[in-house]
């Protein structure tokens, strides 16, 4: 079971360094709800990280895996949300929003504005692969971290 957890956070290590890549050198800014993601696969993958470190028993385990399905299902609802956003624009405008204002305020957005400030537009689409948005994207790689939790969760052997 550890070296799931060690997988899990890897993945949300490269997810989040994939981010960074495109905010940097591609030149995008995240915007609030792309901030929200980020700080989620934050928890799941810090999670991840205690949780390999600490090798728990199997109630501890549980513990860990609760909390990065909880973390995980979150970021799944704001990478839906975001995903839904880009194909009705018309239904949200993410420009300057209480969303922005609340997440540029909090002190890791201070601390470490490169990666928690929010500056982007919710609805802008400039980059796509396989005419998959970032927010789709995100949204499978959620799911997927959700999967992996769930298999965790269920599974007996230690």
């Amino acid at each position: 079971m550890r070296i799931i957890f060690l997988l899990i956070f890897l993945s949300c290590a490269g997810l989040i360094g994939y981010a960074l890549y495109l905010q940097r050198v591609e030149g995008l800014l995240p915007c609030p709800l792309c901030v929200a993601q980020r700080i989620a696969y934050w928890c799941v993958g810090l999670t991840a990280l205690f949780a390999f470190l600490h090798n728990p028993p199997k109630i501890t385990r549980r513990v860990y895996g609760s909390l990065m399905l909880i973390f995980a299902l979150l970021g799944a609802i704001i990478a839906g949300r975001h995903a839904w956003l880009i194909r009705y624009p018309e239904s949200f405008e993410c420009g300057i929003s209480p969303e922005e204002a609340f997440l540029n305020a909090l002190p890791i957005a201070e601390w470490w504005p490169g990666m928690f400030e929010a500056n982007g537009d919710c609805s802008d689409v400039s980059w796509q692969l396989l005419s998959l948005t970032i927010p789709d994207w995100s949204l499978a790689a959620f799911l997927l971290l959700i999967s992996a939790t769930i298999f965790l969760l269920l599974t007996k052997r230690s």
